[in-house]
């Protein structure tokens, strides 16, 4: 292993947070899947602390990478960091405590960034601080490069590509439906969570964002009819399934509306979105799926409330925290998304599926941010930089990566 000072463009990709639960997988499987520093990627990991990064080196088994030292709080050492690589992949949240300076100095250098956030308070206010000079500088930052929003995201680029090339037009409404899944709920991404309440305790203000079903579209922008998911079950008789509320549904839906909009709404102003969670046929699917909505509303209602939320944080899962290899090699998820456009005899139906062989809140999602960080470093992007979303950033060449080598499958059902 080489402790050193980075070299200017000396390397692809920096892994920032790699001593943690989530960084550590992603380094495992960048060296399984890109080996040591070769032709085919050069990449490093980096963080503030010697002793710990050499402890992911040796337990990794990759001793040809180089680890970096650098301070999270400190822009110069940033700066430095910054002038060594293309693209910097971070897994240190929450984002709204650790990764505010670090995405200051990519739009600033023109490195290229992505993430795991859901934290949607945050981001937008990435996107005023920081989307402007991205785009002068040419920096693609891009959050939400995980579980949550890459099926979301991805998927309904997907769908529309093909819906435009079966129909000649775009699907005018599409909805996002988690078959099922197995594996934990990330450690980091509870603390994210139970940071933005807090932020709201402190901000009370910050509820009209998160409230708002367009909270990251570009400000000034024609927006559609969406509104925030249903307290309550709702029948899609498309799959002929109750369905119930989906955790990640606040923030998917608002990175797919944010990526239309940045697309110059190529799929209608009318265009609607909405997520959820199958869960049965009949009155014992509209019995679970109440009780599954029920249970979201009472959870969100208690840690909204501070003595409650510091109780439940006692009994979560904690950053660093995740299940074994076993546990994640077994999980997986399964995602129908069907789009619709006309009406009566004039409509027009497409579903396309969505699997990945991981569990989603840590193999899955390690995967997924390894592949985009590989695809923001490698492949010829077009577009402008800016705080984009996956599917703006990077689109097809992003699912071709993560079809080849991730474990994910993107294909038209019917």
């Amino acid at each position: 292993m080489d402790e050193q000072n980075a070299n200017p463009t000396e390397f692809d990709v920096i892994v920032w947070g790699a001593t943690g639960f989530t960084g550590k997988i992603v380094v495992e499987y960048l060296h399984q899947t890109y080996g040591n520093q070769t032709d085919q990627l050069t990449w490093a990991i980096a963080g503030r602390n010697a002793d710990k990064l050499r402890a992911v080196i040796d337990e990794v088994g990759c001793d040809k990478i180089p680890c970096l030292l650098a301070d999270g709080s400190d822009r110069a050492s940033l700066d430095a960091l910054m002038a060594s690589t293309r693209v910097v992949l971070s897994t240190v949240g929450p984002y709204a405590l650790y990764g505010s300076l670090l995405v200051e100095a990519c739009a600033a250098s023109g490195t290229h960034y992505c993430d795991l956030t859901g934290e949607v308070q945050w981001m937008r206010l990435m996107i005023d601080a920081h989307h402007d000079e991205a785009v002068q500088s040419g920096a693609k930052i891009v959050h939400t490069c995980g579980f949550d929003s890459i099926p979301s995201d991805l998927g309904v680029h997907f769908l529309q590509s093909a819906m435009q090339a079966r129909e000649g037009q775009p699907a005018e409404q599409v909805k996002y439906r988690l078959v099922k899944a197995a594996g934990g709920v990330s450690g980091g991404t509870v603390a994210s969570m139970l940071n933005m309440m807090d932020e709201v305790a402190e901000n009370p203000q910050l509820v009209t964002v998160i409230a708002d079903p367009y909270a990251l579209n570009p400000l000034n922008t024609v927006t559609g009819q969406d509104v925030n998911e249903a307290a309550t079950p709702i029948y899609d008789d498309v799959l002929g399934q109750w369905v119930g509320p989906f955790v990640m549904a606040g923030i998917n839906t608002r990175v797919v509306r944010r990526s239309h909009a940045l697309l110059g709404m190529p799929y209608g102003p009318g265009f609607a979105y909405e997520e959820g969670t199958l869960i049965g046929a009949g009155p014992t699917g509209y019995l679970k799926a109440l009780m599954a909505s029920i249970g979201t509303r009472l959870g969100m209602l208690l840690s909204a409330i501070g003595p409650t939320r510091r109780l439940l944080a006692r009994f979560l899962p904690k950053p660093g925290d995740g299940p074994e290899r076993a546990k994640r090699e077994a999980g997986f998820f399964e995602v129908i998304l069907h789009g619709t456009t006309g009406k009566g005899q004039n409509a027009r139906q497409i579903q396309v599926r969505v699997t990945g062989d991981r569990d989603p809140g840590y193999g899955g999602t390690a995967k997924m941010i390894a592949e985009a960080a590989v695809c923001l470093a490698l492949d010829p992007l077009n577009g402008p930089g800016g705080v984009l979303t996956p599917a703006v950033a990077m689109g097809p060449e992003l699912i071709a990566r993560l079809t080849k080598n991730a474990g994910l499958t993107f294909e038209v059902i019917d």
